[in-house]
């Protein structure tokens, strides 16, 4: 049988043509099953000894912690992938919709229960900020319209030619994408605290509320429509279940197996070599490592002319994270699935972090309580958890070394005296990871958890391709090109291959 649906499909007759994946994070495990649908031989090479990459699982003292990803929504990115493969999403992966999906805490302890319920939502709006109710509603309709183009029509649409994205600004303007979230919020409420609520969500994929498109006000939308999950067992059950349909689709994946270099001959990629020295030649290759990670160490500087390294290293990017991971002997029962901790500054942190690139004295939090929807995370009677503090990236210059436990001890003593009451004398295990950590570990540029930062210029167009402008036959997936970072913008990026990774020949 010859399948072909291109003019000038990849492969020979009788070999499939081979797709080597750099990197095992979720965009990487769903553009290989992707992939391996359309007939592919797909080898995922993952620098680490487990697969997930930034959403790897670490066991400690008999507790579970997921590294990465904890907020899971748009399930139907996930359950296509298990329909690619003709298997149920449900019997693999077992979701778990939150309410609410967030508690958030001011620093003056009041507290708001943001949810997916649009009647719970304004009776919340209400009890802030009566006179508000009427522009909430309004800011949750335009929500929806810029989801609709934003996350429907636009997100898995390559924007890799100036002719998609001209198409796309008239669209784009109407929507007021040239505001940023904070600003398309502030038009339509006036309590400060609920502009802070109802703007915060770009935090979520590493952008500044007040610099970052409005495109990402579709955010508050997608999490009615489509709910806020946390898969049992942890996010790593994802992992687990994407690594599972690669290999039944006979695929490959190897950990411990570190990419040195691109090969690129004559403009064209070939394939890989390892850090061990071993070359692996590919029809195509797929880049899933940090975007300006791939360009700056792994293309060679010869075959870039768009992403230089002077590009590189004077583009914008996301802010460090700070996670603290620690386990707890007994239970608080009263702290929910996720919940934010706001300090008493908003606007001026996010410029320490985003601007000024200084480790303030005050913080705001995420912090996340898995064992209060899954208690087998932790031993009984025992509850996980970790709270994740946004600082400066690398390019602060900050020693993290010496500052690792100091800040800690600030966080813990924070934690202990408003929702955590005695944490610095239950604590059971403890383990730390700071932007440097991102970097050494993650290949990630400067430390920055989410790559470059998601705004206007620096998004569609503007951002890295999905197909290289560089490089044929080299693709990026992941956090660091279109769309960009949280699970449903990697999951998207997979999805744009469909449109751009020509089809392969296959003779059997």
């Amino acid at each position: 049988m010859l399948t072909s649906l291109t003019s000038a499909p990849l492969g020979q007759p009788g070999r499939a043509a081979h797709a080597v994946m750099i990197g095992s994070g979720f965009g990487g495990l769903a553009a290989a099953i992707r992939l391996g649908a359309r007939g592919y031989r797909v080898t995922v090479l993952e620098r680490c000894g487990v697969p997930g990459g930034r959403a790897w699982v670490r066991k400690q003292d008999g507790f579970t912690f997921d590294s990465g990803p904890t907020i899971i929504t748009a399930p139907f990115l996930f359950r296509e992938l298990w329909e690619l493969c003709g298997r149920r999403f449900e019997d693999d992966v077992e979701l778990r919709e939150l309410d609410p999906f967030y508690r958030i805490r001011f620093d003056n302890g009041e507290t708001f229960n943001y949810s997916g319920d649009p009647a719970a939502m304004r009776a919340e709006v209400a009890r802030f900020s009566p006179d508000d109710v009427a522009g909430y509603e309004r800011f949750m309709q335009l929500s929806e319209a810029i989801y609709r183009t934003g996350f429907e029509k636009l997100g898995h649409v390559p924007f890799d030619n100036w002719g998609t994205m001209l198409r796309a600004v008239p669209e784009l303007i109407r929507l007021q994408s040239y505001r940023s979230v904070h600003g398309l919020v502030a038009k339509h409420v006036r309590d400060p605290r609920l502009r802070t609520i109802l703007s915060y969500h770009p935090l979520l994929v590493g952008g500044n509320p007040f610099s970052v498109t409005a495109v990402y006000a579709l955010i508050a939308y997608l999490e009615r429509a489509w709910g806020v999950h946390f898969a049992m067992g942890g996010t790593g059950s994802l992992v687990n279940g994407m690594v599972k349909l690669i290999e039944g689709q006979g695929n490959t994946l190897r950990t411990g197996a570190d990419v040195a270099t691109i090969l690129v001959e004559h403009g064209r990629a070939t394939g890989v070599r390892l850090a061990s020295g071993e070359e692996i030649a590919a029809d195509i290759v797929v880049s899933n490592a940090d975007s300006a990670w791939t360009y700056r160490h792994l293309v060679p500087a010869h075959a870039r002319r768009r992403w230089t390294d002077r590009k590189i290293e004077r583009s914008h990017y996301s802010m460090g994270l700070f996670v603290w991971y620690f386990g707890t002997r007994g239970r608080y029962e009263d702290v929910p699935h996720h919940m934010l901790l706001l300090g008493p500054r908003y606007r001026e942190l996010l410029e320490d972090i985003f601007s000024r690139k200084i480790l303030a004295d005050d913080f705001s939090l995420y912090l996340h309580r898995p064992t209060a929807t899954d208690p087998s995370l932790a031993p009984p009677g025992c509850d996980a958890f970790y709270v994740l503090s946004p600082v400066p990236n690398t390019e602060s210059g900050l020693d993290w070394m010496e500052l690792r436990e100091t800040y800690r001890a600030r966080i813990a003593r924070e934690l202990s005296a408003t929702v955590l009451p005695g944490l610095e004398d239950r604590l059971a295990t403890s383990w730390v990871t700071t932007p440097p950590d991102f970097e050494n570990q993650f290949l990630s540029f400067r430390g920055a958890g989410f790559g470059l930062e998601p705004r206007f210029t620096q998004s569609a167009w503007f951002r890295p391709h999905n197909r290289s402008e560089d490089v044929k036959n080299l693709y990026l997936v992941g956090a660091g090109t279109h769309p960009g970072a949280g699970l449903p913008g990697v999951l998207s990026s997979a999805r744009i291959l469909d449109s751009v990774v020509p089809d392969v020949r296959i003779s059997v």
